[in-house]
């Protein structure tokens, strides 16, 4: 069986593919780029893959970057797992990194990517020289006023809950669809973006069977695929980072967005840091205005 194909104007798959074993489990690695360019990492977000930056990442490569990305496990190409968490997708991050270069390097990360990245950079500042956080500022809820012990109960009922849909959604099997069926479902999603953008990103983010096409993303998997976890977590480890910051957010809520506001993220900002609010932009901003927030971030990692 041939698979389908599609293009989109811009959008060039890596120029290098790879894999990282990290304790088991095989990530998918992809580079845009000179291997003699000065690196950059990109971090996509919760059921995305690496080809979300298929527009982007060619822009920042040939501005003279080397471009790192890979599929977080579970997503895209790269290995399904017993079990996800963020601190297992931290570990996967450090070990893409290390395995590229020892020094501290830019990161541009979006949606749970830079709420992820932030919460690595608190406990590895030397990682990383900069960060670029894209609609990755999650802060829509207040820290709730409840006694310590009230906190570890419904704490303990977040986690139970997700190990029970874990336990119950371990031989789920997705849906199959054509590939432009898999486009309209994506599209319930990401209502901004173009049909031919989406059906182009099935041909990456999904496999084609005899049955028809199905999304990789691993189906045990609930929508952001990270385990228990509070927005407020990432707003308080968002104000104490020792390195130069970038944020971007947009104006217009979608499905797979925070729901942030400037109001919400600005208290929280480190110190030095700048948040770029771009009116009548959805959740996925770099893909939604590349050509505006590639200079804005050439320019800041620069």
């Amino acid at each position: 069986m041939i698979p389908e194909t599609r293009s989109f104007p811009g959008a060039r798959r890596p120029d290098r593919t790879r894999r990282q074993d990290v304790d088991g489990v095989g990530i998918a690695v992809y580079e845009w780029g000179k291997e003699s360019d000065p690196v950059v990492f990109f971090v996509h977000g919760g059921s995305d893959f690496a080809g979300t930056y298929d527009v982007f990442a060619p822009l920042c490569a040939d501005a003279g970057w080397r471009v790192v990305a890979w599929d977080h496990r579970g997503h895209g190409d790269s290995d399904h797992a017993a079990l996800y968490s963020w601190d297992a997708d931290i570990r996967d991050a450090l070990s893409v990194m290390s395995s590229v270069t020892d020094s501290p390097a830019p990161v541009v990360a979006h949606s749970k990517g830079g709420a992820f990245m932030m919460q690595l950079i608190d406990g590895s500042p030397y990682r990383v020289s900069k960060m670029v956080n894209i609609d990755g500022m999650p802060s829509k809820r207040r820290m709730p006023d409840v006694p310590d012990h009230d906190q570890s109960r419904l704490l303990a009922g977040e986690i139970g809950s997700w190990l029970d849909y874990r336990h119950e959604a371990h031989s789920a099997e997705r849906k199959p669809g054509t590939l432009e069926d898999l486009a309209r479902r994506r599209g319930k999603m990401n209502p901004r973006l173009s049909i031919e953008w989406l059906e182009y990103l099935v041909t990456i983010g999904a496999k084609q069977d005899h049955d028809g096409w199905r999304w990789k993303l691993d189906p045990s998997m609930r929508f952001g695929g990270f385990g228990p976890w509070r927005p407020e977590w990432s707003a308080l480890r968002m104000a104490s980072l020792p390195i130069p910051f970038l944020g971007f957010i947009g104006t217009v809520d979608e499905p797979m967005g925070w729901g942030a506001r400037e109001r919400d993220i600005r208290p929280w900002l480190p110190a030095g840091g700048h948040l770029e609010v771009l009116q009548d932009i959805g959740h996925f901003i770099h893909i939604e205005v590349p050509e505006i927030v590639a200079p804005k971030v050439l320019d800041f990692i620069s």
